[in-house]
């Protein structure tokens, strides 16, 4: 064997300076991306949601706004002993969700304080409440994606991926009210929330660089939040498993001794403690039937339900839904504007957009499969309710229920994994599906607004948030509760005097704290 022997120059002197080494070229990255991408999430979303913002009072929201905003305004500390101490009773109602209501009912305070310091109708406040929650919903998508693709140790230290900056414009087209139901529409401060409690504890295991006692307490505070909270559990140990095993390349016994891999598994070792007993108690007490048909699990009808909650985030069904059937109005001011907003923010956007790290194969299978994982624990918990039955079994497609923002997320980052050239054409079909879900959102709306019982729930919102305490201010008042009770009997085809009771309660309760006063000086004490 032979080698070739090539003389090398000889180097400087011991009293000679060595030449400045040549730095490599550098890439140059786009300025302050991180921060870019987080106006993004704040921003998207908020103008595709923006014609909800007047959106009337339905279902429980009529009360509980007033309810808890004047229980617990002033004493915020009770909702922690509220929720405690009513855990029986909420048991024997077929649900454990002590946790849950503690941000449920915040979330009402919440609401009921803008109407406290600023005037505004808890119509308004609510809505407000709900933005946040997509936003927050928002941000913690971007976190999870980077947590599963990103290969450097401190996860903010590099410059995000093209599908980091891309998925706030496919999660915005997603917000729609698709139906009364959808948590655009009912409890969307509670499950948005909720939502992103999820992603954030699978973005948390991906990452986690200690697991100890506080994994195993955020495992049982899972098990007593809510039911699509469950959906953490399961998702973590997913998101970790793909992470270690495609993305860094490891063999599966250091994957599973890794911290994370114990972080994922001390999650299962919090929760199930909790969770196994609480659901053979609910099975117990509610086995002859009347318990809460919202948290009730009905098993035969799941395999006809889950096909349906797979594809319910495909935008062009929500809007189906949101229309009533009819296509969204696009010819209108609304829309208009909303396209402007969206092609502003893609503008911006685009300029950075080719700097920015692409997912290579292993990332881009990895995010897929925690997509796909995703998609299918949320909609099984939502196959799971018979309300949702039902309605697939009417071949409803695209309705909205409290899974919506995670199937929303799952289906905008499995599109966003499997798109991984020409995203600009991505970016500009976002845009426009994003003025789409404005419009669907905007006929929503009107539709809503019309007939007897959004004036009615309006005029009450006013007469709370600008209470007057003049007997014309009462008279107001107490005409408004007699227009209550005339279409709360003719809803329920008589009197529904728990309903009546429940008005008078809450809307008592928030105008002694706000005024002083009762709402309607003639109603039963």
């Amino acid at each position: 064997m032979t080698a070739e022997i090539v003389a090398a120059p000889p180097g400087p002197g011991p009293h000679q300076a060595r030449p400045a080494a040549v730095p490599a070229p550098v890439r140059p990255g786009p300025r302050r991306p991180w921060r870019a991408l987080l106006w993004r999430c704040l921003l998207a979303p908020v103008v595709v949601l923006a014609p909800l913002v007047t959106l009337t009072l339905s279902a429980d929201h009529r009360f509980n706004i007033y309810n808890n905003g004047g229980l617990y305004a002033e004493r915020p500390w009770r909702l922690l002993e509220a929720a405690v101490t009513s855990v029986p009773e909420y048991l024997d109602r077929g649900n454990f969700r002590p946790l849950g209501r503690v941000l449920e009912w915040s979330l009402d305070v919440g609401a009921f304080a803008l109407t406290a310091l600023f005037g505004l109708p808890v119509t308004i406040g609510l809505r407000v409440i709900s933005f946040l929650a997509a936003i927050l919903l928002t941000v913690a998508a971007v976190v999870l994606v980077e947590a599963v693709i990103a290969r450097r140790q401190r996860l903010f230290a590099g410059p995000p991926s093209v599908t980091a900056a891309l998925l706030p414009f496919a999660i915005a087209t997603g917000l729609v009210a698709a139906g009364r139901l959808s948590t655009t529409v009912l409890f969307g401060g509670l499950y948005l929330t909720t939502s992103a409690l999820v992603l954030g504890v699978a973005a948390w295991a991906c990452r986690a660089r200690r697991a100890g006692l506080l994994a195993v307490l955020a495992g049982a505070a899972l098990a007593a939040f809510n039911e699509l909270a469950y959906v953490a559990v399961p998702l973590a140990a997913v998101a970790v498993l793909l992470r270690g095993r495609v993305v860094l390349g490891l063999d599966w016994k250091r994957v599973l001794r890794g911290t994370s891999a114990r972080f994922a598994g001390l999650l299962w070792v919090g929760f199930l403690p909790v969770f196994v007993p609480v659901r053979l108690i609910i099975r117990q007490r509610c086995a002859g039937g009347g318990c809460y048909v919202g948290s009730d699990i009905a098993y035969g009808g799941v395999a006809g339900a889950l096909p349906d909650r797979m594809v319910s985030w495909l935008p062009p069904l929500m809007w189906s839904q949101a229309t009533g059937g009819g296509r969204p109005h696009l010819a209108a001011a609304v829309p208009a504007l909303a396209l402007l907003a969206l092609a502003a923010l893609a503008w911006r956007a685009l300029r950075g957009l080719r700097e920015l790290p692409t997912l290579d194969r292993r990332q881009a299978v990895a995010l897929a499969g925690v997509a796909v994982a995703l998609l299918v624990l949320a909609g099984t918990v939502a196959a799971l309710n018979a309300d949702v039955q039902a309605l697939a079994g009417r071949g409803v497609w695209g309705q909205g229920w409290r899974d919506s923002g995670l199937t929303t997320v799952a289906g905008s980052v499995l599109v966003l994994a499997l798109w991984r050239r020409f995203v600009v054409v991505a970016l500009v079909l976002f845009v426009l599906a994003g003025t789409v879900s404005t419009a669907a959102n905007k006929d929503f709306r009107d539709s809503a607004g019309g007939g007897r019982f959004p004036y009615l729930y309006d005029r009450i919102a006013q007469e709370v948030a600008g209470f007057d305490r003049t007997p014309a201010g009462d008279a107001r008042r107490c005409v408004l509760r007699d227009d209550f009770i005339q279409t709360s009997t003719a809803n329920h085809h008589g009197v529904d005097r728990r309903e009546v009771e429940r008005f008078d309660m809450s809307l008592d309760r928030a105008g002694r704290l706000l005024a002083g006063s009762r709402f309607c000086s003639r109603a039963p004490k």
